[in-house]
């Protein structure tokens, strides 16, 4: 590929990148993880949840298509392998099946996770004086605090 030049220094594209690599894992993991929660909910809400699940999973499908482009519209390589995102993510994966509940409860700890990475990668995409990262960053994080929202007006008090 030729040389980059869209007014960011080459060592601010690989910080800018480095943080968008953990948004594209954690957003990964927690498509994941709301996808198997799709599959396997159960109990009285089935019906509401099972498709608040495949609107969420489906809108981070997009959204994990986005990141990793910006990635390599910054001229840097995106991570796309299970063995990466473990690595970068800070969403714990969930061994089993939990009752429904307990799914909207991690869900809503996933989404309000991904807004703390938003908001560590936004800074940097700040520092950077990339507009075009800071905008879909805070556009990302925007979307992950109204889900969290959401998820838990469906919890019981």
């Amino acid at each position: 590929m030729s040389k980059i030049d869209i007014g960011i220094s080459e060592s601010d594209r690989n910080a800018v990148a480095e943080g968008l690599k953990k948004l594209l894992a954690d957003s990964y993991t927690l498509y994941l993880q709301t996808h198997n929660f799709h599959w396997n909910v159960e109990g009285p809400q089935f019906r509401e949840l099972h498709l608040m699940f495949e609107e969420h999973y489906t809108e981070l499908a997009e959204a994990v298509d986005e990141i990793a482009e910006r990635i390599r519209t910054l001229g840097i390589a995106a991570p796309g392998t299970y063995k990466s995102f473990a690595q970068l993510s800070s969403i714990e994966e969930v061994e089993g099946v939990p009752e429904a509940t307990e799914m909207v409860r991690l869900l809503t700890h996933g989404h309000e996770q991904v807004v703390k990475t938003c908001r560590a990668s936004l800074k940097l995409a700040q520092e950077a004086d990339d507009e075009s990262s800071a905008a879909l960053i805070g556009d990302r994080m925007r979307v992950h605090e109204k889900t969290a929202w959401m998820l838990r007006a469906t919890l019981p008090k």
